[in-house]
């Protein structure tokens, strides 16, 4: 029995890493499209949403029956229900991937020359949904926590794009709502930052049995 359930848990490992790499994915995507103000990329983004939608249900899924055919211990109580928590942000991070590939039909390729600090909260992004599932799977406390810390970078970027934009509109002050679609694609990345942290404090709460907002 326990070996079963032993490998239920290696299967839940593997589609934890799925979905973290489709987060990842679609973060990359979302920064090329806005870099490139391509449309055509900017319209796979809700097909890999999509993708990401379907992922969190089979996880949920197979979470709710190791819970229910099964009597785990409180270890692995905590794996699973740490999963049941991490897949929520994963899927707001593919919401708000989402969100920002809407922008880019009215950003076109405009966009390419203001993004700088925005794509650096990209790619920010991904390294912390990367080391949280990586945690997760390690059970590495000390690896979540880098995540977390690392949230400091994608805060220092976003200060650094809000300072960008409003000297932009000092500049071009009609080009206002492009600026101002700007700026709430820089806050869309800012709060992925966010999911990713609450990620990698799920990741703690799954080892340690803690967590932050206890």
């Amino acid at each position: 029995m326990r070996n079963r359930f032993d490998s239920q848990l290696d299967l839940l490992n593997q589609k934890m890493i799925e979905m973290g790499s489709m987060c990842e994915e679609i973060i990359a995507l979302t920064a090329k499209a806005l870099k490139t103000g391509d449309e055509k990329l900017a319209k796979k983004v809700p097909l890999l949403e999509n993708d990401i939608d379907h992922m969190e249900r089979d996880i949920e899924s197979l979470c709710l029956r190791l819970l229910l055919q099964q009597q785990p211990v409180a270890r692995d109580l905590r794996q699973i229900s740490g999963a049941l928590k991490m897949i929520t942000d994963m899927e707001r991070i593919g919401d708000q991937s989402e969100d920002i590939s809407e922008f880019i039909k009215y950003l076109g390729d405009k966009a390419k020359d203001d993004c700088q600090y925005i794509y650096l909260m990209a790619e920010s992004a991904i390294k912390m949904v990367s080391d949280s599932v990586e945690a997760y799977v390690k059970k590495d406390i000390a690896l979540a926590k880098s995540a977390i810390e690392y949230d400091d970078v994608i805060d220092d970027y976003f200060i650094k794009t809000k300072k960008t934009i409003i000297n932009l509109i000092e500049q071009k002050s009609n080009d206002g709502e492009y600026l101002l679609d700007l700026l709430m694609v820089a806050k869309y990345f800012e709060r992925i930052g966010d999911h990713a942290v609450n990620i990698a404090e799920w990741v703690e709460f799954s080892v340690a049995g803690v967590h932050k907002g206890d």
